[in-house]
């Protein structure tokens, strides 16, 4: 059996006493008790290697298990894919190469372009708004500020702020929905046929 690492908190070796506890926890969780061993030393290294960056550990035990159980997620995950390959279909003309192993649709390049274009449309549709407008959803989408945070900022009301984002994102919603072929409510149809001469 392997010895876990020492690792120190406040100058002392903490971790050691919770080794065993931690395998028989991850034992349960993956029912291998060797993969149980490889994951609670990967779980040391990880929690010693955040400690040496210089990052203060407040409860070792609570950072050691958190950082364990992502790697049973992990583990799970790569083994239901590992699962899925291992029974799909391989015809004869596929198994001396890789084409039955599709990439992301994400990278496709059909949809590559099309994100490009999403994403030039929806930065074309955030520069049209009025400077207010836009400052305020800035502040709120980009830099994560409170609405009275923005209102302090800006020297507005929070309800000023609350209006200003709804322009914005109403804005950027008829964006997607034109991006998406959505035709815009009948609402906003009527009242631009009115505002054309």
């Amino acid at each position: 059996m392997r010895r876990p690492p020492f690792l120190f908190c406040n100058g002392r070796l903490v971790f050691e006493r919770y080794y065993r506890e931690l395998l028989n926890f991850l034992s349960r969780s993956v029912h291998d008790r060797d993969t149980a061993a490889d994951l609670a030393q990967e779980s040391y290294a990880r929690v010693l290697a955040a400690q040496q960056t210089g990052q203060a550990v407040q409860d070792p035990r609570a950072l050691l298990y958190r950082t364990a159980r992502n790697l049973v997620i992990d583990q799970h995950r790569r083994s239901s894919i590992r699962a899925e390959l291992e029974t799909a279909p391989v015809s004869v003309d596929e198994a001396s190469g890789l084409e039955h192993l599709a990439g992301p649709r994400s990278l496709e390049p059909e949809n590559i372009l099309a994100s490009r274009e999403s994403l030039a449309a929806l930065v074309a549709t955030i520069d049209q708004l009025p400077p207010r407008c836009r400052e305020a959803f800035m502040l709120y989408k980009f830099d994560g500020l409170s609405y009275a945070q923005i209102a302090a900022q800006m020297g507005i009301s929070t309800r000023t702020v609350e209006m200003q984002l709804q322009i914005a994102m109403e804005a950027c919603w008829r964006c997607q929905d034109r991006l998406d072929g959505i035709p815009p409510p009948l609402r906003e149809r009527t009242r631009s046929k009115r505002a054309q001469p």
